[in-house]
């Protein structure tokens, strides 16, 4: 089990969110947990019914940085595309078209 940051928002301006990503994990439970101890408060959780591999935290690029120091993995987009892959295979989710 391990906790994951992407740099979705590396490239362009996106404001307050630019040099930030998402965090994500393997367990809901694990990434609230991971999440509380960042500061970050639970209402910030973005959940989607139904699709448990979406379920993550936005990150500012300080936030980014200090998960990264707490141990969470950084992960490129053919890494997250993967690892989504299979907690949709754990949790029984349709995997969509493309995905």
């Amino acid at each position: 089990m391990a906790v994951y940051v992407d740099h979705a928002f590396a490239h362009g301006d996106w404001g307050r969110w630019s040099g930030g990503g998402h965090l994500q994990a393997d367990t809901p439970g694990e990434l609230h947990a991971f999440a509380a101890g960042l500061g970050l408060q639970r209402r910030w959780f973005q959940h989607r019914p139904g699709r448990p591999d979406r379920d993550h935290y936005d990150l500012t690029a300080g936030l980014r940085r200090a998960a990264l120091a707490a141990g969470a993995v950084a992960e490129d987009r053919a890494q997250g595309v993967a690892r989504r892959r299979r907690v949709r295979a754990l949790h029984g989710a349709a995997q969509p078209a493309g995905a």
